[in-house]
């Protein structure tokens, strides 16, 4: 599906573009990859890493702020992965202008350019932060998710079409608990805190993070939001596989930081279809005349919800140690 094609990623640099590049390359023969982002630093360092692959990738400083400098990015673009964003709860709110800057003004500025360069497929990435915002980045996830599946009602019935891939926080990226416990452990401590003996998260590695990417490129018809189904794990859990039998301190849950992590709430549920691998909540919209649901999926029941907390399936101890072998060394890898 990706043979032959130009692809351009926003926030290319990042931890999901890293992984991305790697396997579109190991896996197709894409015409060309646009790394498309602000730091000529990270974008000197992945070139270096990607050498070999110096014919197909093309690196392209700009912000997504910028709607004609996309514009110039996106001359004959096939499929745009965006994944830039400003992520960092504290951060966004401290400056909320600069937040909704990148993650709304950006967000439509991408779909702008998108829609006036004819690309075929657009894929964002969201967040569960996005579900039920409690702080001002999941606001402006809410906000650009609701803009990129909205967009599909201005491309018309053959023109660029939108979706969503709706994940968590990806084990072992950037700000996450994995490397907070990390850096504890390697300083010598032998007690980690916990903000709440309750909490639950969703894990998902790099590897699935990207492989649903591929899926909804393959699969979109237009406004569907995409979400993977993975295991979930006790905080608690977590601790103990990273260092166990330490001590752990409860210390009180972080502003705008949830007990659980929510994927889909029992108001989507009306909209949301289940397959073997994912869920998809299909738009409450009929733009076209039709709504296409994509076969093999049963729709779920009425008061469904898709929560860390109540999940079927879960990670122990032992699973987590496994898992941390696994993916955490190629996330950091490519931190």
């Amino acid at each position: 599906m990706l043979n032959n094609k130009t692809i351009l990623i926003t926030g290319g640099t990042g931890s999901f573009g890293h992984h991305f590049v790697h396997y579109v390359l190991t896996h197709y023969k894409p015409k060309k990859i646009i790394i498309y982002s602000r730091d000529e630093f990270k974008q000197f360092i992945m070139n270096n890493e990607f050498k070999e692959y110096q014919d197909i990738l093309r690196f392209f400083i700009g912000d997504i702020r910028d709607e004609a400098r996309l514009k110039m990015a996106m001359r004959n673009v096939d499929y745009v992965i965006h994944a830039a964003a400003l992520k960092q709860v504290p951060a966004c709110e401290y400056n909320p202008n600069e937040a909704i800057k990148t993650n709304v003004n950006g967000a439509m500025n991408v779909i702008t350019a998108s829609l006036d360069s004819n690309v075929e497929k657009v894929v964002a990435l969201s967040t569960d932060k996005a579900v039920n915002p409690i702080n001002l980045y999941g606001g402006t996830k809410l906000v650009s998710d609701k803009l990129f599946t909205a967009a599909n009602a201005y491309s018309g019935e053959n023109g660029t079409r939108f979706a969503v891939v709706r994940y968590g926080n990806v084990a072992g990226s950037r700000g996450s608990v994995i490397p907070f416990f990390q850096n504890i452990i390697r300083n010598g401590e032998t007690e980690l805190p916990i903000t709440d003996y309750r909490m639950t998260r969703f894990w998902i590695s790099l590897g699935q993070g990207v492989e649903l990417v591929i899926k909804a490129l393959e699969e979109l018809k237009g406004g569907e939001t995409f979400i993977s189904k993975i295991p979930s794990f006790k905080i608690t859990d977590l601790a103990q596989a990273m260092l166990p039998g330490c001590n752990m301190k409860e210390i009180g849950s972080r502003e705008g930081e949830k007990l659980h992590e929510v994927m889909i709430t029992t108001e989507d549920a009306v909209h949301t279809y289940e397959y073997k691998q994912h869920f998809i909540i299909y738009p409450n919209y009929n733009w076209w005349g039709k709504k296409d649901v994509i076969p093999g999926g049963k729709l779920v029941e009425p008061e469904f919800e898709y929560s860390s907390g109540t999940n079927k399936d879960w990670l122990g101890v032992e699973d987590i140690k496994k898992l941390l072998k696994i993916d955490i060394d190629t996330s950091l890898e490519e931190e």
